[in-house]
């Protein structure tokens, strides 16, 4: 039987002239959720996708896909197929290889993916090369098969990870990030605490700046400071500005005046509470760190630009810290090409991170940090 070795392989970008050589080797390979023409002339061209094929003879006989998460560091193994003539013949892991050396040239770290607990051979292969179980899916195929979670690091990262096991919620609403990320920072601390809509939804109307550039209010810091007090939690509060908050987003002037009625009240309401704080400075990753260290669970408001390209306000979870990266849990999953297991411990570079985490054109920082009342 041939070898890897002792085939001539050739590795390079797809282009369009290989459509019809990839969707014959999807149709092979696959008996649904198959890749099909709109979706690989999408890849092709985009940005943040790494689509590669295996040429043996001047034929593609393979091919392999990493979807790149956008304003991160992670890189997810979406797809990797082998015309069934050239299988069993050892080409996975020179293409696995291909994939993660050209994924690591673009600047990611991570490689993830998810693999069925019944597909043994591609588990020991995965296993083989480097990738090590953090997680399993139930019920996530159509059969109702599980998934393994799996992960590699691509380049060399400091052994001085600091992280905690966290809960990750998706937000059913696209208004209610502030509350998903505060339930998941109640849960990294106490697993009695529930994660479902309605104590979302509670902690929003708690919690709500009434107004935004469009469609419903998100929610704001004091105001989920204060929720996270009702809920048994000391709060730690770090804002860079004393005036009212997302008043910029909004145009009528009746809408300002609101929203500066409800920042009093809610400044009102946490001086009448003995265990919320606020210290008004920018927040810094070291501060963020030494939360993380005095056992603090914390949450940050971003700039969603470098993610989507957008300019939006959104609160993330702090998961993690390293020399190099900040690890995030974002609630939000509504990218079509992500998996839940693409907004959990995401790896934002500190570089990254410290633009991001700056909002509007005042450059909001804020930041919240919790612990259980003693």
């Amino acid at each position: 039987m041939k070898q890897s070795q002792q085939i001539n392989l050739h590795f390079r970008p797809a282009v369009d002239e290989d459509l019809l050589a990839l969707l014959e080797i999807e149709q092979r390979c696959f008996t649904s959720d198959r890749l099909n023409r709109r979706s690989f002339r999408h890849w092709i061209h985009s940005d943040h996708g790494n689509l590669r094929v295996m040429q043996a003879e001047q034929t593609v006989i393979g091919y392999g896909l990493v979807w790149c998460h956008r304003g991160t560091r992670l890189a997810r193994l979406y797809s990797l197929a082998i015309d069934p003539a050239w299988q069993g013949r050892g080409l996975s892991q020179p293409l696995l290889d291909t994939l993660e050396q050209t994924t690591a040239e673009q600047g990611y770290l991570f490689m993830r993916l998810e693999v069925s607990k019944q597909n043994q051979t591609a588990i020991q292969l995965y296993q083989k090369r480097g990738y090590r179980v953090f997680g399993e899916y139930h019920d996530y195929y159509d059969d109702h098969g599980d998934a393994l979670r799996m992960q590699k690091t691509i380049q060399q990262l400091s052994d001085k990870a600091i992280s905690r096991t966290t809960p990750w919620y998706r937000q059913t609403t696209s208004f209610t990030c502030g509350p998903a990320s505060l339930m998941m920072c109640m849960a990294s601390l106490n697993e009695s605490v529930k994660l479902g809509q309605l104590l979302e939804m509670d902690i929003w109307r708690e919690a709500t700046s009434i107004f935004m550039t469009s469609g419903h209010g998100g929610t704001h810091p004091l105001g989920l400071a204060l929720a996270a007090n009702r809920r048994g939690f000391h709060v730690e509060v770090t804002l860079n500005t004393q005036a009212p908050l997302f008043v910029d987003g909004v145009r009528a002037q009746h809408k300002k005046q609101l929203m500066t009625v409800i920042h009093q009240q809610f400044l009102q309401q946490v001086a009448e509470s003995n265990s919320i704080n606020i210290t008004y400075e920018n927040i810094s990753q070291n501060q963020i760190c030494d939360w993380f260290n005095q056992g603090y669970a914390v949450m940050v408001l971003i700039s969603t630009y470098r993610l989507d390209g957008k300019k939006a306000p959104h609160w993330v979870t702090v998961t993690g810290y390293d020399d190099i990266c900040l690890y995030l849990h974002d609630p939000d999953n509504s990218d079509p090409n992500q998996r839940a297991i693409d907004c959990q411990y995401l790896p934002i570079l500190r570089a990254d991170f410290e633009k991001m985490s700056s909002f509007g054109s005042g450059r909001l920082r804020t930041a919240l940090a919790i612990r259980p009342l003693e």
